[in-house]
């Protein structure tokens, strides 16, 4: 079943009516490029459309130790760093460029307690420049889990304006449940506990809800 997220609601009704505009001012003033104005309102409604799809996913019935990816996307980095903001010590660095393609709703990958839900205003550097992740506007989430606790960051990119994020500290979730939406390229940075076992690899494709991470330990 085709789904429209909540989030595009308003960016659909807006392309609606300048639908609506293209097609008046072609046929009362360039009719004979009529074809150009259908061609171009197809354009712009399936565009809009495919990027506010909202698919239905269940998330698998696994292990509640396995993380699952927030979002669809490419994995772009998986590196140990050190994360500056939170936990201020080494972490494993998972993260996922998420193209204008892509589904861009956002899921919890494990169930807990949101011990942490920041916003923070920033930059619009390009999704996959390294510094996108602490220079751009992004919001932090952190989830109290039995194994360790897990940071999410949802990081704008070059053509995101606007990160929407539903989680308040104190927030019991389940994993699975929508987090969150980015509007356009982005990605997501996932930081674990160093003896987690990432479960993918350099470049895979991963679908949200459904591809396994890592194993919590």
């Amino acid at each position: 079943m085709f789904r429209i997220h909540k989030e595009g609601k308003a960016n659909i009704l807006i392309s609606i009516i300048f639908s609506i505009i293209v097609w008046w001012l072609f046929s009362m003033y360039l009719p004979g490029f009529i074809l150009i104005a259908y061609a171009l309102i197809l354009f712009l409604m399936v565009t809009v459309l495919q990027f506010f799809r909202n698919p239905e996913r269940m998330p698998p019935n696994i292990d509640e130790n396995i993380l699952i990816a927030p979002a669809d996307g490419k994995v772009v980095v998986i590196e140990k760093v050190i994360e500056s903001e939170i936990f201020k010590d080494e972490r494993m660095l998972v993260s996922i460029f998420m193209s204008p393609i892509n589904v861009h709703v956002n899921r919890n990958p494990v169930s807990g307690k949101v011990i942490v839900s920041r916003y923070h205003p920033g930059k619009y550097l390009a999704a996959w420049n390294p510094k996108s992740s602490t220079e751009n506007e992004r919001t932090t989430v952190v989830y109290q889990h039995d194994k360790g606790n897990i940071m999410i960051r949802q990081v704008a990119g070059a053509l995101a304006r606007r990160i929407v994020n539903y989680l308040k500290e104190g927030d019991e979730v389940k994993r699975g449940h929508e987090m969150g939406f980015i509007k356009f390229g982005s990605r997501v940075d996932i930081y674990l506990p160093l003896n987690a076992e990432i479960l993918v690899t350099m470049d895979q494709v991963v679908s949200g809800n459904i591809s396994e991470i890592a194993l919590l330990k």
